[in-house]
């Protein structure tokens, strides 16, 4: 049931459908009570009109075979049925007669003509098997049947009216898809370049005609496109400042330091303090980064992870467990996809210690999942609260008294989070069932060349 309410989803969900069924349903109901209110309008003329045609038919056939010579007779009825479709017959006690079809018109048409040539008038759908419209009169005594085609009785079937209905909600189910669409595609643009804007892209410019609304809502969206680009810029600006400001006295105090007559404790202590500092300052460039800043290219990433596995095995306090298939390629930055995979060791590392060793056991797995690649980072260590996974990724958050104390500005995984982002890939991060902090992406895997 929930899988069947699922494949539906779209349907509800949609703008674009919901605005389709609506007209769709408001098309039909006008049309069926369009049809209903025509019928109903038109019945009692259109039987009078029928039956005023059938007295007078009729009247005339029996004037004419009244006031015609016996001996031309049987030429004029030959007329009547070849010229006129009116056909007469006599009527004879062992008829078999079946009454006529049971429409809406056929009772008014009965009582109209009765009122106009006699009570004792009967009327057939078919007589000895003939179908037609017959209606008997009388000449001298003698009874008669007058047979007409149904065709001029009936002129629209029930089946002509289904036919034109079918093709009159054809049409305007047409007609509302086509509606529906140019009301959903500047919504449909507009969500779309808002999507590019997430994505870290610079959409085309959303055209500016239209209705008013869309003029102004797209317009607006423009404006706030060339203000982001204009902020970027100025933020461009103001790290490579920070980068020259703070980085280069950084440079000079470490060289005072080494040149200074100091014990070796208060010189490392000194070392340790800057290179800290220009860790840290490392960390809020990473992190405000400007999206695209790095070219976009096919990464191995199996040798990758290996090489960096590799780098991170060589660290005294770490062990390094690895599980690569080889051959995965995926669309990227190998500078961010580097920087991203050595934070998360590096945040294993100082937090994800072994619990009864001095050391740091990390896992990384990197394998080929349908059309997906899933690289996967861990550690053996005491995890974090569940309640408390969501805060993982938010920038300068260091969850208990062991990160306070660590070095860093609590923006590793933020900046794991937003590089990830960047490359359209997918983050997760969660506690291991056999203990430790498991973090988990997935890539697209680059279509081959």
């Amino acid at each position: 049931m929930l899988a069947r309410s699922a494949r539906f989803a779209w349907m509800t969900s949609g703008l674009y459908w919901r605005t389709f069924f609506l007209l769709a349903f408001l098309i039909a109901v006008s049309m069926a009570a369009w049809v209903v209110s025509i019928r109903i309008v038109e019945r009692t003329p259109r039987a009078d009109q029928i039956a005023a045609q059938v007295v007078s038919i009729v009247t005339i056939t029996r004037s004419a075979l009244l006031h015609s010579a016996p001996a031309s007779r049987r030429e004029l009825l030959f007329d009547l049925a070849s010229n006129e479709g009116i056909r007469v017959y006599p009527r004879e006690a062992s008829d078999k007669v079946t009454p006529p079809e049971d429409t809406t018109l056929m009772p008014l048409i009965q009582s109209v003509v009765r009122s106009r040539l006699g009570i004792e008038t009967r009327f057939a759908g078919t007589v000895n098997d003939i179908p037609g419209f017959w209606i008997s009169f009388t000449i001298d005594d003698d009874d008669y049947w007058l047979m007409l085609d149904r065709e001029r009785i009936e002129r629209t079937s029930g089946r002509q009216w289904l036919g034109w209905a079918a093709v009159t909600l054809l049409l305007s189910l047409v007609g509302a898809a086509f509606i529906s669409r140019l009301i959903n595609l500047p919504l449909a643009r507009l969500t779309q370049a808002a999507r590019a804007i997430g994505r870290g892209q610079e959409p085309a410019p959303l055209p500016e005609r239209g209705p008013t609304e869309i003029r102004e809502a797209n317009s607006s969206f423009n404006q706030m496109v060339v203000d982001l680009n204009r902020v970027e810029s100025d933020r461009t600006l103001i790290l490579a400042g920070i980068s020259h400001d703070l980085r280069t006295p950084i440079s000079r105090m470490l060289l005072e330091v080494e040149m200074a007559k100091l014990n070796d404790d208060a010189r490392r202590g000194m070392q340790s303090d800057l290179a800290q500092m220009d860790a840290i300052i490392g960390q809020f460039l990473d992190y405000a980064r400007p999206a695209g800043s790095e070219v976009q290219q096919r990464v191995d990433l199996s040798a990758l992870v290996t090489d960096i596995g590799r780098e991170a095995a060589r660290l005294p306090d770490v062990q390094v467990f690895s599980d690569v298939t080889s051959g995965i390629e995926v669309n990227g930055s190998a500078v961010d996809l580097r920087r991203v995979i050595n934070n998360l060791i590096e945040n294993a590392r100082r937090y994800g210690r072994t619990p009864g060793t001095a050391r740091t056991d990390i896992d990384i797995r990197c394998w080929r999942e349908g059309d997906r690649a899933v690289l996967e980072v861990g550690d053996h260590g005491s995890g974090v609260p569940e309640e408390a996974l969501d805060q993982l990724l938010r920038p300068f958050t260091r969850l208990d008294s062991a990160r306070s104390q660590a070095n860093g500005a609590g923006l590793g995984l933020a900046i794991v989070e937003r590089v990830v982002q960047r490359h359209g890939a997918g983050l997760r991060v969660f506690n291991r069932p056999d203990g430790g902090l498991m973090a988990r992406i997935t890539f697209a895997i680059a279509s081959p060349l």
